[in-house]
């Protein structure tokens, strides 16, 4: 029960890696907010049935209402221990067609979203062994392919405020630290491989997976293990770090496996 008694407030917790993250936090005992923009929030916390977790539908967007949702959050609670700020979208688009629009809903939601819920939940953590985990990505930091552009972007940056806000917060007993996953089956997933091949999204990936060193995609809940890991004490000595967990899928030196 390493989480036993931390309150540990989760973005985009509704499915995909935040419901991975999620699972494995209540595993370990955490008393979990699940903020999230997503109709699925109501049947998630109903299926995962447990007085240990709640939720909010906000778009983070918008920061009043981030902090209206935190405010009740210390209202029950009285403090946050750990903050997960997973929310985050992709849409594939290749950079010469890609509108302002699009640009910006990458932008506002990837970095400013993820900068609203921190700046928010800050003054209920410190001191407190505090764990910031934000999840950037191999793409962009370490590769990157067509039409991802603004999602790369996006998650380089949040890579450098990771790092930044780790130096900043470590003399408030606070870590910062990010996951930078490969391939893991989420929706995210799903939803690309429908736009890159509406006709058989499931050959897309196939072929992903054939191109992993481990031969298949990643679990949601082996990511949430690594967040557990960071959230909890046995990551004390652990600051300003992006933790890779790809199945090793950006160990390769040419793209043909096996020669």
């Amino acid at each position: 029960m390493k989480l036993e008694n931390k309150v540990a407030v989760v973005t985009g917790g509704a499915m995909g890696n935040g419901l991975g993250i999620v699972k494995v936090f209540l595993k370990y005992g955490a008393k979990v907010v699940i903020l999230d923009y997503s109709d699925e929030i109501d049947k998630t916390i109903s299926e995962l049935n447990t007085e240990n977790v709640s939720g909010y539908k906000v778009d983070i967007r918008d920061k009043e209402k981030v902090n209206e949702c935190i405010n009740k959050v210390i209202e029950k609670y009285g403090h946050i221990d750990v903050l997960v700020n997973n929310a985050g979208v992709c849409k594939l688009v290749k950079f010469e067609d890609m509108t302002d629009e699009e640009r910006d809903f990458h932008f506002d939601i990837n970095i400013i979203g993820t900068w609203n819920v921190t700046k928010a939940c800050l003054p209920y953590m410190k001191n407190r062994k505090g764990s910031i985990i934000n999840l950037s990505s191999v793409t962009g930091p370490m590769v990157a392919d067509s039409g991802e552009v603004a999602y790369a972007t996006t998650k380089g940056a949040v890579l450098a405020f990771t790092k930044s806000l780790a130096a900043e917060l470590v003399s408030d007993d606070i870590r910062v630290n990010a996951i930078m996953p490969g391939y893991i089956r989420t929706p995210m997933v799903d939803n690309m491989s429908k736009i890159s091949c509406p006709e058989n999204p499931e050959s897309v990936i196939d072929g992903i997976a054939q191109a992993i060193p481990m031969k298949r995609m990643g679990k949601i809940e082996e990511l949430g293990e690594l967040a557990a890991f960071l959230a909890s004490s046995e990551s004390s000595y652990i600051t300003a770090q992006g933790i890779v967990i790809d199945g090793g899928s950006t160990l390769p030196e040419t793209m043909t496996m096996g020669v």
